[in-house]
């Protein structure tokens, strides 16, 4: 990814200027390989943050399987199917879905063990490039975009070509 911003990291964009913000441009004396690279620890981080996700849906399904499991038990009781009831009862309601834990001791010690000591990491990384978070995308986007396309403005709050200003009074 080439540096595209031909300005001082340090200044903002002016009024109207379609230039990204402070926060998405590359500190002074920052190369291409440590932006790239602080880039793939970001994205490692991201996959983890979607490894999380899918692991609160685990533990929350398989919370909700369990208490399904207690009404079908009561439910096969008041059929009259005790033995029935009795196995899923003693073989399966609240049984730990590893050794030793229920899904909430998963996540607790996906938590501890992995997942905050890796976003603590990638804070620690993203230091190479002045703390700014995902800045290989905003150089991606500054050199992809169509300047003066008003679908490709740098900012949310950069007008698009063609709009008044605001306060500007209407022709």
């Amino acid at each position: 990814m080439t540096h595209t911003d031909d300005r001082p990291a340090g200044r903002a964009p002016e009024a109207g200027e379609d230039r990204p913000d402070r926060a998405h441009r590359r500190p002074p004396g920052v190369d291409d390989a440590t932006v790239e690279a602080v880039g793939k620890v970001s994205e490692a981080l991201e996959a983890t943050e979607r490894a999380r996700g899918h692991l609160y849906s685990f533990h929350q399904m398989t919370g909700r399987a369990d208490l399904l499991l207690g009404e079908a038990v009561d439910l096969l009781r008041a059929a009259g199917h005790d033995r029935e009831a009795d196995l899923l009862e003693t073989e399966i309601l609240g049984r730990n879905v590893i050794p030793g834990h229920w899904t909430f001791q998963i996540v607790e010690g996906y938590d501890d063990h992995y997942y905050r000591p890796f976003t603590a990491a990638e804070e620690k990384v993203r230091r190479l490039v002045g703390g700014l978070r995902h800045l290989y995308e905003a150089e991606m986007k500054e050199a992809r975009r169509t300047h003066g396309h008003s679908a490709h403005t740098a900012r949310p709050d950069t007008p698009r070509p063609g709009t008044p200003r605001p306060g500007t009074p209407r022709a």
